[in-house]
Parts: C-alpha cells; structure tokens; sequence
C-alpha cells in the first residue's frame, strides 16, 4: 500500500509540474499575440522598440533606440508620410493623444533652456534631430545619432525613461534648423510613446 501510494503522489506532482508549464506557456503565448501599443517595451539588449501612430490611431511604423556607450542611436522606419522632408524631435512626455500635443515640448531641461535648432548659434535644445526624408511611397527609413538623450546610464544626456516618460514626434514639414519655435515643421503627424511598463 506504501509503495502505491507513492507512486500516486509522484505521479500527481509531475501532473501539476505539466499542468504548470501548460498554462505558462499559454499565457506567454497569449501576451505575445497582444497587438502594440504606443507604449514601448522595456529596453533590451537589441533594442527598445517604439510604436508610431498617426493622428487616426493608424501604425506608422517604428523607431529602435539602441542605448551606446556615448549616445544613443535611432533607427527610425516610418510609413504614411507625404512626400519629401520632415521634422523629428524628442518630446518630454510619454503621451500620445490626438494631435499629440500631449506629448508637450522637447526635452530641455536645463535650468536656462536654450533656443531651438541645430544652426542656431545659441542652440541647439535637447530635442532637436536632423531630418527624415519620406520617399514617394511614404516611406523614410534613417539612423540618427544623439549625445543629447539616453536610455540609461547617468550623465548631461537627458532621460528619456524618467517618471512621466518622452516621446518621438515626426512633423508634415522640414525643420529649418533655426527659426523658433520648432523651425517651421509645422503639425506633428506621427508620434510615439517611450515609458517603462509598470
């Protein structure tokens, strides 16, 4: 009888060890075919991936942030664009609301903000990024390098990661690099969230 019921009791163990993985495995498979969100995954050895929207709530396309030992780089893979030159900035807050103003302005922090653009003498801010070109089908695909943001790590770079998050804007029109506020690249038409999840 001893040895009987041994055997059921191991035998239900490895029943609940199996059972276990089963419903692991399922919820894994159940969270990876959950569609995306304007919110992107925590950073990764390969990347930190951000969603972009347009102003309908349609994909348009991505960035990957790829956090370097001096600076950080994007690559940026867009779609739905018109046609020719577009403004791209880093924008302070995690928040993709129609229109995207909620995003608010760039990341510019420091106690004396400085003007925008990357020709003007006395800038440029923390947000400003040269531009992207949209081929005839929509498309624009560029890697961009920045000193002027970080994913981690500590030093002057601002984080884009802090409490209420940023997010990556691209405008209907071309930064001219120097005019203020934004060098005339008008209405923002994608937009994307950086946070952590929580």
């Amino acid at each position: 009888m001893r040895k009987t019921t041994t055997a059921l009791l191991a035998g239900s163990a490895a029943a609940l060890a199996v059972g276990c993985t089963a419903v692991a495995a399922d919820q894994a498979s159940h969270a990876a075919q959950q569609s995306p969100s304007a919110t992107a995954p925590a950073p990764a050895a390969s990347g930190y991936n951000v969603h972009l929207f347009n102003n309908e709530g349609a994909a348009a396309g991505t960035v990957t942030l790829k956090q370097g030992p001096n600076g950080l780089l994007m690559i940026v893979e867009a779609t739905g664009l018109t046609p020719g030159w577009h403004g791209i900035h880093l924008h302070e807050t995690g928040q993709c609301e129609a229109a995207f103003t909620s995003a608010g302005a760039h990341i510019n922090h420091p106690e004396a903000k400085v003007p925008h653009g990357l020709m003007n003498a006395d800038g440029p801010d923390d947000g400003d990024l040269p531009n992207i070109f949209a081929h005839a089908d929509g498309t624009a695909k560029a890697e961009i390098f920045t000193t002027r943001a970080r994913l981690s790590g500590d030093g002057q770079a601002q984080d884009l990661l802090d409490n209420d998050g940023s997010a990556i804007i691209i405008h209907a029109s071309a930064d001219d690099h120097s005019s203020q506020p934004i060098g005339g690249a008008g209405a923002r038409v994608a937009c994307g969230a950086i946070q952590l999840l929580h």
